[in-house]
């Protein structure tokens, strides 16, 4: 019996209270208590009973709630929500539309919670029963036209409609839902693929140049065969590290999110600097003009592919107005990265988006990696 108690004491007061105004309309339409005390012994109480035990069930399953109630339907046809003259159509004037009886609220309110928290196809079976007892009470009460018209809205009156505003309601609120959802998955991509940029950006550089010390120390004159052992697996293990980088990468990376426009704060000659004290041999031809906005990001794909994939090999950086060109010589030692990261993917989308080109191919032996980019104010290739 768990799933009958209430979880706070204002469930308890609200479903008493509701009881209370329900058995309230049940006593109004049966007999007089004082003057026929045994015809309301034998007829209201067990619908107060019923309307008992409707409410108790009808916070968990609102459908059984209305099953329940069916003795206490819209089934006297002689009030109703409004009278029509039907004259013209019916042997009849007056036809009651939308019969209402006392429990009539009750009912639609328990119609509006089956549409609201009630999928399947119990509902239809349900409503199969309340059809069925409609055309009964119609039957019994002699099966004149005008009652027919009568049952047949006082069903869509005080079921029907109140099922499907139950029902919109709840589709609606599982549309709000899942687009909530939705925002919360696209924010999440959106997030997990910043954060591989990041990464690419950062640490893929870092460990790039960390494996080229590597190799110019494992080369390095003077040293002992344990030192330059040593030396070896520390770019082994930095080459290890950029592999599984770039798998967490391809896991955190969403295709479908474009790359930002904006590249790190940090200058292109810092970023030349940085790469050069790592042991990198890199030429910067930089013109007096304006810098281009992608030239950093350009520059350090360029010198993290030379470092990995060709070590030791002289790079040419060349940076004007509106191209940007890395270029490598041949490798002078072993690569210490496989081929086939994202770092290109996500800086043709960057190029993409500033309507410019990239070219990246085989060149004299090595590699060259150019960008080209339209001037201030006009289209690039792709609009024009």
């Amino acid at each position: 019996m768990t799933f009958l108690r209430r979880q706070s004491r204002r469930e308890v007061v609200y479903d008493l209270l509701l009881w209370m105004a329900l058995s309230a309309c049940v006593a109004g339409m049966g007999p007089d208590p004082v003057l026929d005390p045994a015809a309301f012994a034998t007829e209201t109480l067990p619908r107060i009973a019923l309307a008992a035990v409707a409410v108790l069930v009808g916070r968990r399953w609102p459908l059984l709630a209305l099953v329940l109630l069916l003795p206490l339907g819209p089934w006297r046809f002689s009030d109703g929500f409004a009278t029509v003259d039907l004259s013209w159509l019916l042997p009849r004037r007056n036809v009651k539309i939308v019969p209402l009886v006392a429990t009539s609220p009750f009912i639609m309110w328990y119609a509006y919670l089956t549409g609201r928290r009630t999928a399947g196809p119990w509902p239809a079976a349900a409503f199969a029963l309340i059809v069925a007892v409609g055309v009964g009470a119609v039957l019994v009460a002699g099966g004149d036209l005008a009652l027919w018209v009568s049952m047949v809205t006082g069903l869509a009156g005080t079921y029907l409609v109140p099922y499907l505003l139950g029902l919109l309601r709840r589709l609606l609120l599982q549309h709000r839902r899942q687009a909530r959802l939705s925002a919360e998955a696209q924010a999440r991509l959106r997030e997990r693929a910043r954060i591989a940029r990041d990464m690419h950006d950062s640490l893929g550089h870092d460990l790039a140049l960390i494996a080229v010390r590597a190799a110019g120390l494992e080369l390095a004159p003077g040293l002992d065969p344990a030192q330059a052992r040593a030396a070896g697996e520390l770019r082994e293990a930095a080459a290890d590290a950029t592999d599984r980088l770039r798998q967490i990468i391809g896991l955190l990376r969403e295709d479908a999110d474009a790359a930002p426009l904006s590249p790190v704060d940090e200058d292109v000659t810092e970023l030349v600097r940085r790469a050069r004290d790592s042991g990198m041999s890199i030429a910067l031809d930089l013109s007096d003009g304006p810098v281009p906005g992608l030239a950093r990001a350009v520059v350090q794909e360029g010198l993290t592919n030379a470092a990995k994939h060709a070590p030791g090999a002289p790079v040419r950086v060349t940076i004007g107005p509106r191209r940007v060109v890395v270029r490598n010589g041949p490798p002078r030692a072993r690569p210490t990265a496989r081929p086939g990261g994202l770092g290109l993917a996500g800086l043709r989308e960057r190029v993409r988006l500033a309507d410019g080109t990239l070219t990246a191919g085989p060149a004299d032996g090595g590699f060259e990696l150019a960008v080209e980019l339209p001037a201030a104010g006009e289209e690039g290739p792709d609009q024009a």
